[in-house]
């Protein structure tokens, strides 16, 4: 399976700082499955976000997540980016990692990450703190790899976890 990672952050972009959030996110694509990991420090910059989904997506990878971006900054427009490229959303992704930070912040419900499917890739929009992701991944290990299953068309694969 390949995979692609972004790390979306004006200032990581222009050199400032070390990404600490791309890491965990392939380290997460890497225990999902992915063979080959891509990643990308980019801007947060709306049109730039669409442009690398559709390019990951088109690119063949089952796989896309994002980090950073999602809260309530003027700048933070990658749920409105990823809206933009999916086909179908899968809001209860979003929901669990909402509720998975719950227990780590009192600032949870700020978070506006949203996940889904463009043509056949899962797009998952993650926080921008590294600490958060590794709190949430252990939450969403086993479904999203479900959903991998499902988006492949791993027949009869729902039954199985029912």
């Amino acid at each position: 399976m390949r995979a692609a990672v972004l790390t979306i952050s004006t200032s990581k972009a222009a050199g400032a700082g070390e990404d600490e959030s791309g890491p965990r996110l392939e380290q997460l694509a890497r225990e999902l499955g992915a063979g080959s990991v891509s990643r990308e420090v980019i801007a947060d910059d709306r049109a730039a976000i669409e442009e690398r989904l559709r390019h990951w997506t088109q690119a063949g990878c089952a796989l896309v997540l994002t980090t950073g971006g999602t809260g309530l900054a003027a700048d933070d427009v990658t749920p409105e980016a990823t809206l933009s490229v999916l086909d179908r959303q899968a809001p209860g992704i979003a929901e669990a990692m909402r509720l998975a930070s719950r227990a780590h912040t009192e600032h949870w419900m700020l978070s506006r990450g949203v996940a889904g499917v463009s043509a056949r890739t899962l797009i998952v929009n993650f926080p921008g703190s590294p600490s958060a992701i590794v709190q949430v991944a252990a939450e969403l290990r086993p479904s999203l790899r479900h959903a991998l299953e499902l988006i492949d068309g791993a027949a009869g694969s729902h039954h199985r976890h029912a």
